[in-house]
């Protein structure tokens, strides 16, 4: 069987893109720690500047906890129409390189540059370009990781922030993932990671130790991707088109809510935000989830299937009532969403890839 051929892989993540961009257009923000997102009771970080990281503050906190971390914190309106424009600035100096970029939000992307428009063999150099050329177009900093796969490549991006890249050679990747901390492995969260602690795994190389058995017993349906992913082993191909798997909208409340009549309010407001975006789109689904989350933080999910396409409000309402009314609210409820998945963009499963190992090739990265 002819081996299969390495790639040279890029993943660009720009540096806190969203307070940098509002950093960029506000000059007055500069070196001064602020905070994208709600400053209100209920506000949530949308994204941090490096100076307010120093604090502690990170996105997805409370606003109260960042406010209490960092005193002198400052709240700015998130502006995604700018951030959008911005993105599709940078998208555009990625395609002056390859065809095959792989978007994961506004601020990060994979690109396959094993043979690139450039012809230049240099991945290393053809991030360090791609990252000059962001700087000088859009005056913010990009970060960059290069090896063999996304996996690594995702990893390596975070090692020189900001406004730096690494490099993982191919001959270096096996004591690269053994060395590397085991929180530091993109898919283990927080609660993973403490349960590897438990277990005795804090490195990659205790997790490589570790026996396909071993982690079936513990970790089950992960087994395969953590086996595979510590030995250098990850086949995803970087995909120019990614499928959206669902469309929703969430809706956070100023005070907690206990009238069923003003949770129908709020989903009705929610269902017509995701009727416009489903329009957009130009897609529908089958399956709705009621997301709620309780004056405790405790969270409650209820889904329905339906044998049917959906993309009106009036439809997507009628169903999320349903599963309202489906038990007794527990308590009062601090935050409500609407998700509509099962899409009618989902492509018919794809035969598994093959599992073979990529022979190593020595070339220049």
């Amino acid at each position: 069987m002819e081996p299969a051929k390495q790639r040279k892989i890029i993943h660009v993540d720009m540096d806190a893109f969203y307070a940098s961009v509002e950093q960029l257009d506000n000059p007055g923000l500069k070196g001064k720690p602020i905070a994208v997102g709600g400053s209100s009771q209920r506000g949530v970080v949308a994204a941090a500047s490096y100076e307010a990281r120093k604090f502690g503050v990170k996105s997805a906190m409370s606003s109260v906890i960042a406010k209490r971390n960092c005193p002198e914190l400052i709240f700015v309106k998130p502006r995604f129409d700018r951030y959008r424009e911005i993105s599709n600035r940078i998208r555009n100096i990625f395609f002056e390189y390859t065809d095959l970029v792989e978007p994961l939000s506004l601020d990060e992307a994979y690109l396959d540059v094993t043979e690139n428009k450039k012809g230049n063999p240099s991945a290393s150099l053809i991030a360090k370009e791609i990252r000059q050329k962001i700087l000088d177009k859009t005056g913010l900093t990009a970060s960059a990781g290069i090896s063999i796969n996304k996996f690594i490549a995702k990893v390596a991006s975070d090692y020189n922030k900001p406004n730096g890249q690494k490099t993982v050679n191919p001959e270096e990747v096996p004591e690269f993932l053994e060395a590397l901390e085991i929180r530091k492995f993109y898919g283990v969260g927080k609660v993973t990671a403490e349960k590897m602690y438990r277990l005795g795994i804090f490195t990659g190389k205790n997790l490589k130790e570790k026996s396909r058995e071993f982690l079936d017993e513990h970790f089950g349906k992960s087994v395969e991707y953590y086996y595979q992913v510590v030995r250098g082993i990850h086949l995803s191909e970087v995909k120019p088109s990614r499928i959206r798997k669902s469309l929703g909208a969430e809706r956070t409340f100023e005070e907690n809510i206990s009238s069923e009549v003003f949770m129908l309010e709020r989903l009705e407001n929610i269902s017509e935000e995701i009727e416009r975006r489903l329009t957009k789109s130009k897609v529908a689904g089958k399956t709705v989830t009621l997301k709620i989350k309780y004056s405790d933080f405790t969270l409650q999910t209820r889904s329905k299937t339906l044998d049917y396409y959906i993309s009106s409000k009036g439809l997507i309402l009628e169903t999320a009532k349903k599963l309202l009314y489906q038990e007794k609210m527990k308590n009062s409820v601090r935050l409500l969403g609407i998700s509509l998945s099962n899409l009618n963009t989902e492509k018919p499963d794809e035969k598994e890839e093959k599992k073979e190992i990529a022979v190593q090739l020595k070339f220049d990265f």
